[in-house]
Formats: C-alpha cells, sequence, structure tokens
C-alpha cells in the first residue's frame, strides 16, 4: 500500500543518480566528521548536501537534472580513466611500464628481463631501462 502511494508520489519526478549518490557519501563523511568533532560548519556542510540531493530527486525538471549529470559525469570521466589504468596496471604482474623521456608516450614491457633498450614507437627515442 506505501509503495504504490510512493510509486505514485515518484511519478514524474527525477529520481536518483549518480551526482545524487556522490551528495549522499559526501552528506554521510561530513556528518560523521561533524559528529566526531562537533565543528558547526561540517554540520551546515551535510546539511547543505542533503538538501540539494532531495530537491534534485524530487524535481520534475527531469531534463535538466540529466543535464546536470552529464556535465557531472563528464568532469569525472578523466578520474575514472586514471584509476581505471591505474587498477589495471597494478594488476598487471607480466608488465612493466614507462613513459618515454622525450614524448611522454606510455610503453609496455615483459617484466624480468633484466635492463632492455626501448625504442619508442611515437618518436624513435631509444633508452635502457630495467625491467
Amino acid at each position: 500500500m506505501i509503495r504504490r502511494y510512493m510509486t505514485r508520489f515518484m511519478t514524474g519526478r527525477y529520481g536518483g543518480d549518480q551526482l545524487n549518490l556522490l551528495l549522499a557519501a559526501l552528506y554521510v563523511i561530513f556528518y560523521l566528521i561533524y559528529v566526531f568533532t562537533r565543528i558547526i560548519a561540517f554540520e551546515l556542510l551535510a546539511l547543505i548536501l542533503i538538501v540539494v540531493s532531495l530537491y534534485r530527486s524530487l524535481s520534475r525538471s527531469i531534463d535538466r537534472r540529466r543535464a546536470e549529470n552529464a556535465r557531472f559525469l563528464q568532469a569525472v570521466r578523466p578520474i575514472g580513466r586514471r584509476w581505471n589504468t591505474f587498477r589495471s596496471r597494478a594488476q598487471d604482474r607480466e608488465h612493466r611500464y614507462f613513459k618515454c623521456p622525450n614524448c611522454g608516450q606510455q610503453m609496455r614491457v615483459p617484466r624480468g628481463k633484466g635492463r632492455i633498450t626501448v625504442h619508442c614507437r611515437s618518436c624513435g627515442a631509444v633508452f635502457e631501462e630495467k625491467s
């Protein structure tokens, strides 16, 4: 019964997305900081974050909220790419990664071959590295 009323209430409203998830997570973090430190600024920040998150969730301006979320995802995408690259390289036990000192191109060489001469495919630079 309550579910039916909630479904009817949320019809035509935006709901949740990745930006709302971030706002809710930041709310929890700031509120926990406030609980342990009793610094009013953290409580105020937490309150502002949860109000903005609720406003976005209950908003009927669906196009605006989607545009906000798209801008947020576009701003966060490079961070996600770097994180995924870092994680995959950390799990790769068979290769070492180097940057070309001349052009900055990323290169991958087999691990455990001793000192090897690396040739950059982009600029043709040659340098030695330990694999």
